[in-house]
């Protein structure tokens, strides 16, 4: 098969799941499109090159070393939004509430964390394929599931009650 039809078909295939994790790591549409058009300009660039390399996990590598390596590089501003968004109506009022909570209580984590608790609580990732994703050890995931945890209650204390007792 052409690699060039290889390509375009793995795109096809995971482009939805890796716009869900940019999204998760971006916590914004817009910033969380742009990671992902960044991560095909790399990924198009090396397609040639992979052989019989997993283009998964490669692709995978690429969007969490983009998003970590590209926030430290920049900070972005909080901006506050052009118009509310969407509400199912008074019965998800507390459900809207409690999102908009945590999702604010993840934009004050730092990309690395982030990062961590998407591979691993999103993306289901062993500690040792988290690791090899973001390139560290399985120490370093395991402390920074920690840390990011701890954070996230003490901003969010009862947004994780259903995770008490979960491992990092």
């Amino acid at each position: 098969m052409d690699r060039e039809v290889e390509l375009r078909e793995f795109v096809s295939a995971r482009g939805p799941a890796l716009s869900r994790a940019a999204y998760l790591l971006t916590g914004d549409h817009q910033a969380a499109e742009d990671l992902v058009q960044d991560t095909y300009v790399v990924l198009v660039r090396r397609w040639q090159k992979f052989g019989t390399v997993d283009p998964e996990a490669y692709v995978r590598r690429i969007l969490y070393s983009r998003f970590v390596d590209g926030w430290r590089r920049r900070r972005l501003l909080e901006l506050p939004w052009a118009t509310p968004p969407d509400s199912a109506g008074p019965d998800e009022t507390r459900t809207a509430s409690d999102r908009l909570t945590l999702a604010d209580a993840l934009g004050r984590l730092t990309p690395r964390q982030r990062a961590v608790l998407v591979l691993r609580f999103y993306e289901d990732l062993t500690v040792s394929e988290a690791a090899a994703t973001l390139g560290v050890s399985p120490n370093t995931i395991k402390s920074q599931s920690r840390v990011a945890l701890q954070r996230l209650r003490a901003l969010v204390p009862d947004a994780l009650a259903p995770f008490e007792g979960v491992e990092p």
